[in-house]
């Protein structure tokens, strides 16, 4: 007690006029509540404590700081220092209180540091055990923010506690209480900059800490621990910049943009202020530059205005060396980016000087396993190309080989990007540079993705530019290696695009590959058919004709229909059912419509060598449904210039003939069927005449006559149908012999399993009974006729009525031939019969058709 008697005497002195608080006054009040600091009674220093806050806090004014100072510093300091170890949490916190208070209103807070700092440490950091020394994060995280006060109020005066400020930040950083985190990341930040000088000697020991805590969950963690790495680093050791670069670059995939946004300030801040900057450029400007895509605009405007302020500083900087092209600045290709404001030239020039240290970290990222990696590397890839603009030349063998692999990819994202790259190589490269690697790349590995990245630099192109190229690229594409190098629809996609790519940047120009383009463009309709590439590839004939001042795809047809013609006959002999070129055949046919009619010379020899019975069965197949196809539209197509006629003899004789004659198995059956398809074709589609009917009935009637007993019902239907035309044509008489072959083959026909056909062969034998005219003839065939009659009275008695009016028919007109006979027959079984109303009925006609004779 003496002792505090003697400490509180030194303060006393000369009271203070005015509001201030006489110190000799506070020092007796102060005085009075010391001894209950000491006390053993938890409650007793608690309001011990209590007291000194009121007599601070709730009194009257301070007086002047100077004598605070020597009051704060010698009687209060060291016992509420050795508060901070008390067992009461309740007495610790007013503790740190008072403590904040003394160090606020004391004129020299410095003078508190010995007895403070190492206080402090003790209760922070340890002894160095796991432990922790204060259990209440509370008050954990007021002691930080003391210090914190400390930082501000003592600055440069702290740099002989540099290690013990950097224990502190040790432990603290990596405290379990969030809010500890964060103030010690901003204490971290403060201490770097009030030290700046010192600092550095130390700095490389907060970075494992900061490191540790910077993938926190709490984003306004991250947030604090990005701030704090910055201004570590920019005020203590650059080569630390080498071990937060990757954790860096995994916050720039954070799913919160003010995480992103801290990564990208800091970033750019050091490759403003950095004191190494220059040896970091190449691993800080792929950080900056991969904000510049970010899905937030103020994450890209900061990352945008910052890049430009780095590209104006270094532009400074290198004044001397820039200065030709300062002065003579070259401007951008005609066929800039639209949209895109050029970069300036401090910004191309630090990209054109990193670029080889930057690049091949991006071709690795670009196939990384992670999605993310790949994305942001496809993003970045673009930037830097932009920047580089013609010294992408230099490394375009890397780049374009990146390209190759990214445009693969199966995440969208990443190839759209990476087509944007390749559409900046076409801009600023040479397109004879460029083809000279793009061409062997593609023979020797025929993928999608190469005819992806062809299309994409030609759409980079000018005019200008690609026109000394467009008939090589065009005739590169035309090979076969090449447009039918895949049948895979993805493939055909894509060299669709590629001609699209021609056209739209070619224009007129293209009118010289015009051929060659749409060779392309029949193999992509041909191969790519079930992909749905059809309508496109028919959009892009009709730029290709609107380009050449046509009218449309027929105008193109005409113009190259013998060339493309020439192009097939090369390999037709060695057809089959997979040959490519079967189905540029078919395509070629059927989308030429008229045109056809003028390239019978070439169309007719392939259809007759690649229909030869010895030919693939099932490429014959394929080939008689599309004559079939053309057939049935003749007058539009093979007939549209009447030159059809003079290939008549060929198509019955070399084509029809073989491929009706009766072989085994199922897949001959199916070429009789299409091939009587096709002569039904022919001979419906009106352009044949009377004459050339009977001609061609002649040749082929026992062929047709036979394929009545096919499986198929609809080939035995055509057959009836084509024989009862082949009949009609017939005005003359017809041979009773030829009549004796052909009556019982349909009259096997009633017994035929479809309605259809039955109908179809009584039809038939109507027109065959027309053709009997004659006495001789009649007499000829009586016997013949007597069994036609019978067996068609037995159809008469059929369950079904409209097969029963059918053979009434019939009946009806034969009974002309031989009445007497017929009514005979009628008599014999007009009894036995259930529809004895149609054999009343057929006895009148008979009777009535006599009277009238």
């Amino acid at each position: 007690m003496a002792t505090l008697v003697t400490e509180a005497r030194v303060l006393e002195g000369p009271g203070t006029s005015g509001d201030r608080r006489p110190a000799q006054e506070l020092s007796q009040a102060v005085s009075r509540l010391l001894p209950g600091l000491e006390a053993e009674s938890k409650l007793s220093r608690r309001r011990a404590l209590e007291g000194l806050q009121r007599e601070l806090e709730e009194g009257a004014p301070l007086p002047p700081s100077a004598d605070f100072q020597e009051l704060f510093g010698r009687l209060l300091l060291p016992r509420l220092l050795r508060c901070l170890g008390d067992p009461a949490e309740k007495c610790r916190a007013l503790a740190v209180q008072l403590l904040r208070l003394g160090l606020s209103h004391g004129a020299r807070p410095q003078d508190t540091l010995p007895q403070l700092i190492p206080a402090l440490t003790q209760r922070l950091a340890g002894l160095g055990s796991g432990q922790l020394v204060e259990p209440c994060e509370e008050l954990r995280l007021a002691l930080v923010e003391l210090l914190s006060l400390v930082v501000q109020l003592c600055g440069r005066s702290l740099a002989p506690y540099l290690d013990e400020m950097v224990r502190i930040l040790q432990k603290t950083i990596v405290d379990p209480f969030p809010d500890v985190k964060r103030e010690s990341c901003k204490l971290a930040g403060d201490y770097a900059q009030s030290i700046p000088d010192h600092f550095h000697m130390q700095s490389e020991s907060l970075i494992a800490p900061l490191m540790q805590t910077i993938s926190h969950q709490h984003s306004k963690v991250r947030v604090a621990v990005i701030q704090a790495t910055g201004l570590v680093i920019q005020f203590g050791n650059a080569k630390s910049v080498d071990d937060v670069i990757s954790h860096f670059a995994q916050r720039l995939f954070d799913d919160v943009s003010q995480v992103r946004y801290a990564v990208t300030s800091v970033v750019g801040n050091w490759l403003l202020h950095l004191r190494d900057r220059y040896s970091f450029f190449h691993k800080l400007i792929p950080l900056l530059l991969s904000s510049f895509d970010d899905e937030i605009p103020e994450v890209t405007e900061l990352a945008v205005s910052l890049w430009e302020k780095i590209g104006l500083q270094w532009q400074k900087e290198n004044e001397d060396d820039l200065k030709d092209k300062l002065d003579f600045a070259s401007p951008p290709p005609s066929h800039y980016p639209k949209g895109v404001i050029r970069p300036v030239l401090g910004c191309r020039e630090l990209i054109f000087r990193n670029l080889s240290k930057i690049l091949p970290a991006i071709c690795n990222d670009i196939t990384d396993w992670v999605v993310g990696n790949r994305v942001k590397s496809a993003q970045l890839l673009a930037v830097l190309l932009l920047h580089a603009e013609d010294h992408i030349t230099q490394h375009l063998e890397v780049v374009l080989r990146t390209l190759y692999q990214a445009c693969s990819d199966d995440e969208k994202s990443v190839v759209s990007n990476c087509i944007k790259s390749a559409e900046l190589v076409g801009t600023f490269v040479n397109p004879e540079v460029f083809l000279k690697l793009i061409f062997p790349a593609l023979k020797k590995s025929i993928r999608p993705s190469c005819l992806m990245v062809l299309a994409a630099v030609t759409r980079g192109c000018s005019r200008q530019s690609l026109k000394p190229h467009l008939n090589n690229i065009a005739s590169f594409l035309s090979q076969t290696q090449i447009c039918q190098g895949s049948e895979d629809s993805h493939y055909m996609e894509q060299l669709l695009c590629c001609v699209q790519a021609l056209i739209q940047v070619g224009q007129e120009d293209c009118k010289e590959s015009s051929l060659q383009l749409m060779e392309v463009l029949v193999t992509v309709m041909a191969v790519s058919g079930a992909a749905g590439l059809s309508e496109k590839v028919q959009e892009t004939m009709n730029l290709l004709a609107q380009m050449q001042k046509y009218d449309g795809t027929l105008d193109l047809y005409q113009q190259h229909m013998d060339h493309l013609m020439e192009w097939l006959t090369l390999s037709h002999q060695d057809w089959n059912c997979h040959s490519v070129e079967l189905l540029q055949f078919e395509v070629i046919v059927i989308q030429s419509g008229p045109v056809l009619g003028k390239a019978l010379n070439y169309f007719i020899p392939i259809i007759k060598t690649c229909l030869l019975p010895t030919k693939d069965p099932q490429m014959r197949l394929k080939l008689f449904t599309v004559f079939s196809q053309v057939l049935l539209k003749a007058k539009d197509t093979v007939n549209a210039h009447q030159q059809f006629h003079g290939y008549l003899e060929t198509v019955i004789k070399d084509i029809l003939v073989p491929n009706l004659e009766w072989h085994a198995g199922r897949t001959a059956g199916a070429i009789r069927t299409t091939a009587v398809s096709c002569l039904w074709a022919l001979i419906h589609s009106e352009i044949l005449s009377s004459k050339q009917i009977i001609e061609i009935q002649e040749v082929l009637m026992p062929q047709i006559i036979n394929t009545l007993e096919e499986d198929s019902k609809m080939t035995r239907l055509m057959s009836c149908r084509i024989i009862n035309i082949f009949l009609k044509a017939c005005t003359d008489i017809i041979d009773p012999d030829k009549f004796i072959k052909i009556y019982p083959e349909l009259l096997k026909r009633l017994d035929d399993s479809s309605n259809e056909v039955r109908i179809a062969a009584m039809s038939s034998l109507i027109s065959l009974l027309h053709c009997i005219k004659n006495d001789d003839e009649k007499s000829y065939l009586k016997s013949n006729m007597q069994f036609l009659y019978k067996e068609l009275l037995v159809h008469l008695d059929d369950p079904d009525s409209t097969i029963q009016d059918a053979v009434l028919g019939v009946l009806k007109e034969g009974s002309i031939l031989f009445p007497n006979i017929l009514m005979e027959e009628i008599e014999a079984v007009k009894y036995k019969h259930r529809s004895l109303v149609y054999c009343e009925q057929l006895l009148q006609h008979i009777q009535s058709t006599t009277s009238v004779l």
